[in-house]
């Protein structure tokens, strides 16, 4: 067993038992690599990742191979999960190096004496293959490379490290006078791009680009309240969620969504299921079904979030970070069906519903078994086998609750149980929207059982922690930590306000421009002011995998300037959208929640304070909730509250406890008269 075997994180853990000498990323590792003069490989990697282990059954399980790494490297292994500084900061210098994206794993070689990067790759098999290096090869010239060359390293080093830093450097540049212009550039880039035939973006392979789909949503809506109603938007975003709602990234079973589809018609995924990607699609589907009402996005919702409280969910209330693409050394064999198999589960009826909407009459289309999607609507089926709607969707679930029981009997798929707080908070956010879409309040509660989970459990009173294990926190929390747990406090306080959410969004707040923020240049910092020292320190600007660090960070505090009144935030949002600017003369498709935050800057909306007793306000609050209104928030905060209450209600608020409502259409920290008719409101809201 190699040094692995004493870290926390499972990732770690599955390369504990290598040939190979692994290091985590620590102080031993970079000074033995220093002393000794020998190159660092870098393997970075999470423990669902499928290429990860195909990686490391071919090369890390290999004595050969090991052989050569311990000789020739000292050799580092990182959790991107855990470490996303580090995974930021050597992802850029791959694309650099490389001229492409990076991904899982990535393999990188690091001069031992600055750590910057000469040479990166992702994947490497063990043997050559067409279009692929093997690893030995790659591991010999790697090292002749740095032996011959390394006097010649410090130029090219120094040319780096500065290109890496102008990725966030401050650029001069003007606010822009046209801002209509940048999001007409970005929706045209986003439009031009969707498949129109089987929804997404782009070909092969398709992720879900969640970020994306918001902001069409929210284009379409700004298009429609200016009398210009941009029906393409809308139509990109709701036929890519009804393909992906219907395809094979979607667990018909047993409910969320994987990770991304290998090909372009959502036919077959990488198994895994990633605990941000399903938070941010229950956000998404929510968005679409207040929109829309299809029953189609409320059962996505729906199931959605029952395998997140099901499957995924701590005894403490918290949300696991992932489950495995693989099981039994095979990928999706959990997940896909024989035939025979079905039909021996399933009576006639039963059978005869599965086999047309999933279709087990068609071909195997997984290496000769059947990965089910929908192969029709819903509707359609129904129609087709003229069977009663009512009946037919009873055959369904009843099917479905069979399927789900067997494949619960085989050996589960690996679950990767450390807390991650940012996806926490994305988790929050997204319970909250669904229990408004589907008006469960058992959603909510577990939104606020995992919001104070992160409040009890990964915040010392100052500092957030980025993960635990086992209740136990380690790794200061990066930027992501403070502005997605900071974005989940306030829909929480959006659904059901809380003292301890309000409380706790300010302290995050202080705290997240006290440790990130650059007073010098404007923007946040991903890691904060005494954090590790690294070769960069990244600003993230653009959307990834999670929106961008900075556009959160701007539209939260934007979102508390505007409900609290507290002006001190409002320097440090406009100073960082002025460094933003310098990067975005042409924002493209890649910024879409960066111009939600100058959107949301400029056009705050309206923010609508009802006030009354905890049980009165509830209608009054689905008044809101209930429509697609991504231009108004609600606040609805009870007589009885104490603590907080927005300054500019003051004196106009009562405190008595009774069953009376009175609600305030507040724009630009100036409120309207109390309104104390639902009826009166609701046309208000709609006018």
């Amino acid at each position: 067993m190699n040094r692995l075997q004493y870290e926390t994180s499972p990732y770690l853990k599955q390369h504990a038992a290598n040939p190979i000498e692994w290091y985590p990323w620590c102080s031993e590792a970079l000074e033995l690599a220093r002393n000794e003069d020998r190159p660092i490989f870098l393997s970075i990697g999470y423990s669902t990742c499928h290429w990860c282990h195909v990686m490391a059954k071919e090369c890390f399980e290999d004595l050969d191979v090991a052989v050569l790494m311990n000789i020739k490297f000292v050799n580092i292994k990182v959790d991107r999960e855990e470490r996303p500084d580090l995974d930021k900061i050597y992802q850029l210098a791959h694309a650099l190096l490389s001229g492409r994206s990076g991904g899982w794993p990535l393999s990188i070689f690091l001069n031992p004496q600055t750590h910057v990067p000469f040479f990166a790759g992702t994947y490497f098999p063990r043997k050559s293959r067409p279009g692929l290096p093997g690893f030995v090869d790659v591991l010999d010239q790697v090292a002749q490379i740095y032996t011959e060359n390394k006097e010649k390293f410090e130029k090219f080093e120094k040319e780096m490290l500065y290109t890496m830093d102008s990725v966030t450097r401050a650029k001069d540049a003007k606010e822009p006078e046209d801002l209509e212009r940048w999001e007409r550039q970005c929706r045209n880039a986003l439009v031009s791009s969707f498949d129109k035939y089987a929804g997404g973006f782009g070909s092969a392979p398709k992720f879900p680009h969640s970020m994306s789909l918001d902001w069409l949503m929210e284009y379409w809506y700004s298009s429609r309240q200016a009398n210009n109603l941009d029906r393409e938007a809308l139509d990109a975003a709701i036929h890519s969620l009804t393909a992906m709602a219907r395809g094979g990234i979607y667990d018909h079973v047993g409910g969320g969504f994987f990770r991304y589809s290998t090909d372009r018609d959502w036919v077959i995924p990488h198994f895994e299921k990633m605990l941000y990607d399903n938070a941010m699609l229950l956000a998404s589907y929510s968005h679409a079904f207040a929109i829309t009402g299809d029953f189609l996005f409320g059962e996505a919702i729906q199931d959605t979030s029952a395998w997140l409280l099901h499957e995924m969910r701590s005894p403490e209330g918290a949300f696991f970070s992932a489950v495995d693409a693989d099981s039994e050394g095979e990928e999706g064999k959990y997940y896909v069906w024989r035939r025979n198999e079905v039909k021996k589960l399933l009576n006639d009826e039963e059978h005869l519903v599965v086999e047309t909407l999933y279709g087990l009459d068609k071909s195997a289309n997984f290496e000769g078994r059947w990965h089910l999607r929908r192969m029709d609507a819903w509707n359609s089926v129904v129609r087709r086998l003229s069977m009663d709607p009512e009946k037919a969707y009873q055959i369904r679930q009843s099917a479905r609750a069979k399927l789900l029981d067997a494949r619960s009997q085989r050996i589960a798929p690996l679950t990767d149980r450390k807390i991650l707080t940012a996806w926490n908070g994305l988790a929050v956010k997204g319970l909250v929207l669904a229990s408004q879409a589907l008006s469960e309040p058992e959603l909510l509660q577990a939104a606020q059982q995992t919001a104070d989970f992160l409040r009890e459990n990964h915040f010392d009173g100052e500092r957030l922690f980025a993960v635990s294990w086992e209740r136990t926190p380690y790794i200061p929390g990066y930027l992501d930590d403070y502005v997605l747990v900071l974005e989940g406090l306030l829909a929480l306080l959006s659904a059901q306000w809380r003292a301890v959410d309000i409380d706790f969004a300010l302290t995050l707040a202080d705290e997240l421009v006290e440790q990130f923020y650059d007073a010098d240049d404007g923007g946040f910092f991903f890691t904060a002011h005494d954090g590790d020292q690294l070769i960069h320190r990244p600003k993230p600007l653009s959307d990834e995998s999670l929106p961008a660090g900075n556009a959160t960070a701007c539209l939260c505090l934007s979102r508390l300037v505007h409900l609290t009144g507290e002006t001190r935030f409002v320097d440090v949002i406009e100073k960082t959208l002025g460094w933003a600017h310098g990067f975005l003369q042409d924002p493209g498709s890649g910024f879409p929640s960066f111009l939600r935050c100058i959107h949301k800057h400029r056009n705050p909306g309206r923010q609508v304070v009802i006030r009354g007793s905890r049980s009165s306000m509830q209608d009054w609050q689905a008044a809101v909730s209930s429509q697609y209104r991504p231009d108004t928030e609600v606040w609805a905060i009870p007589h009885d509250m104490t603590g907080f209450v927005p300054p500019y209600l003051a004196g106009t608020t009562s405190t008595d406890s009774s069953e009376e409502v009175r609600a305030y259409i507040c724009e630009d920290f100036a409120c309207s008269e109390p309104i104390g008719s639902l009826e009166e409101f609701r046309r208000i809201l709609d006018s």
